[in-house]
């Protein structure tokens, strides 16, 4: 199952195609191909789906977010959250609807 944990812009390409985002520590880049332009700007939070950013969300909703997903990682096991990086990690190569 994949889950989209909320991210936060920190840098937008010159023009504005591409975002890095932060992940709970983690950086990486997402498509803006699927927003408007300029409605994502450096500090918002977004929720990606296969490498694109769907939509922003509201800076509160995504910090209680956040803060639920580390709840749920400190109850995890190593094996379990090695389980959980790897299928995070597959989530991007399946298509809209999961196959």
């Amino acid at each position: 199952m994949c889950l989209s944990i909320p991210s936060k812009v920190v840098k937008i390409s010159e023009d504005k195609s591409i975002c890095t985002v932060d992940t709970m520590g983690v950086q990486r880049e997402a498509s803006l191909m699927m927003m408007g332009e300029d409605d994502v700007k450096i500090g918002d939070y977004v929720l990606l789906h296969i490498g694109f950013v769907m939509n922003k969300i509201d800076e509160e909703e995504a910090l209680a977010s956040i803060d639920t997903y580390k709840e749920i990682l400190e109850l995890m096991d190593e094996e379990e959250r090695r389980q959980a990086i790897l299928d995070d990690d597959a989530c991007e190569n399946r298509t809209v609807n999961g196959l």
